[in-house]
């Protein structure tokens, strides 16, 4: 066997200040633009648990994570122990007319921690489990519809787009997959009309919607999944962004009592390193779809139980467990909520925060006083949800903390932190906030020259 001398990481320090003029000419040109406008073009060198560090050696703290995926962190030894120990085995991976050790060691463990639960369905990710739950329902139940929230957000595939409610992402690409309704989050009533008629698979939520971290009333989760029992619909909880220890418990249904027919897992079960997703449903559904031995294989996925991808799984539920960063996670978004609700009262722009666990959103609106409501509605009428621009990117660029906008059009910061922030990070966010929400109340200021540049950018693509 030839020894090989390729070098991914050389590779990666050979080529590195070539990444924009590489994407731009072989992925994707907008993507690259729209990070040399805002700033974010920095060059991220390496990552280490909560941290990123740029072609300078500067230190970040990521309040991003992947969009949830770094739960435990970037790079967490015992993940690389685990993937390594997968790669020096020698193991058969994927035979395919064989059953996989490892897939069945991690729904093992899944399952010990969701117990009303029976089997475990795997694949690629998050959007992967979300196609899977609509075939299974409908499957199940023989029924066409799949009833979503407004405001949903549950994946970008065909059947996963027709269950999120986002112009943006829709555009374009219908018509969508039949048979999918909306219903306002938070109402009962709207679901029960939609549920009467009898002919809906499943309805699908997530329980804290990732799109403006919302979060429902006491009475809506119960009061749906008693709803989809009394019309013999599946209530299938999309915990893809919310599961997996980040709103402070393994599930964030918990927090209701609610105990789904189906749950969605992906993101975070990952580690960061290797695609996974996870659909774990009762048994009476499961066994409705592979009923017979012809059925055996009716759904599936190529990659789905990979070692690696089992391994990762594994790895991310010992850590969690190992360094109890769900408990973690409920102690530091308490205290993070508090100081950053302290602040409300004394800044007019500043609407609400609210969240569970470390998925916070910080929500921004209209001011009373005349000179901030002539800037704000300059920024408005340009692009909506152009101001909470004004605090992202001067929370990147002068106090090196790295948010996103929780959905287009919005006025909220989404917070999704590594389970791992200690106490000194979050002091690092609240005089980040405090100081970038100060600034964003002195007009005129150095805040609303960015408002006039991005303003300026919005007309010029419009034009």
């Amino acid at each position: 066997m030839l020894k090989s001398n390729l070098d991914v990481s050389e590779m990666f320090v050979e080529r590195q200040g070539q990444r924009s003029s590489m994407h731009s000419k072989h992925l994707n040109e907008q993507l690259v633009r729209v990070l040399k406008t805002i700033g974010y073009d920095v060059g991220f060198q390496k990552g280490q648990g909560q941290y990123l560090f740029d072609r300078d050696g500067v230190r970040y703290l990521d309040l991003l994570s992947g969009f949830g995926v770094f739960a435990i962190g970037r790079n967490h030894p015992s993940l690389r122990t685990a993937l390594k120990s997968v790669l020096d085995s020698d193991l058969p991976n994927l035979v395919q007319l064989d059953v996989s050790t490892l897939a069945g060691v991690l729904a093992e463990r899944l399952l010990e921690y969701v117990p009303y639960l029976d089997k475990v369905f795997f694949a690629n990710s998050g959007a992967e489990t979300v196609e899977a739950a609509v075939k299974f329902a409908r499957g199940a139940t023989g029924r066409p519809g799949i009833v979503y929230c407004g405001h949903a957000y549950h994946g970008l595939t065909y059947g996963a787009l027709s269950l999120t409610d986002d112009s943006n992402f829709r555009a374009g690409f219908e018509p969508l997959l039949p048979g999918c309704t909306s219903v306002p989050f938070n109402d009962l009533a709207a679901l029960e009309q939609a549920l009467s008629s009898r002919e809906i698979a499943a309805f699908i939520v997530e329980p804290i919607q990732g799109k403006g971290v919302n979060i429902p009333s006491d009475d809506f989760l119960p009061g749906a999944a008693a709803l989809c029992k009394k019309y013999g619909t599946i209530f299938v909880a999309d915990e893809i962004q919310t599961g997996m220890g980040r709103t402070g418990r393994f599930l964030a249904v918990e927090h209701w009592n609610v105990e789904p027919d189906m749950v969605l897992l992906s993101k975070a079960l990952s580690g960061g390193h290797v695609p996974v997703g996870a659909l774990l449903t009762r048994k009476a559904i499961f066994d409705k779809i592979f009923n017979r031995m012809d059925r055996a294989v009716v759904h599936g996925s190529t990659f789905a139980k990979n070692d690696l991808a089992m391994a990762a799984g594994i790895a991310t539920l010992e850590v969690l467990k190992a360094e109890k960063l769900i408990e973690a996670a409920a102690k530091r978004g308490a205290e993070l909520r508090l100081a950053l609700t302290r602040m409300v009262p004394g800044y007019e722009l500043l609407k609400e925060v609210r969240g569970k666990g470390l998925m916070i959103g910080v929500e921004f609106g209209p001011p009373k006083s005349l000179s901030l409501k002539a800037s704000w509605n300059v920024l408005e009428s340009a692009n909506k949800g152009l101001f909470v621009q004004l605090i992202t990117v001067p929370l990147f660029k002068d106090h090196k903390i790295l948010t996103q906008v929780a959905g287009h059009g919005l006025h909220t910061v989404k917070l999704l932190p590594p389970l791992t922030i200690t106490e000194e990070d979050c002091a690092w966010i609240e005089r980040a906030f405090d100081d970038v929400i100060a600034q964003s109340h002195k007009v005129p200021g150095a805040i609303w020259s960015l408002g006039k540049t991005l303003v300026d950018n919005a007309m010029r693509k419009s034009a």
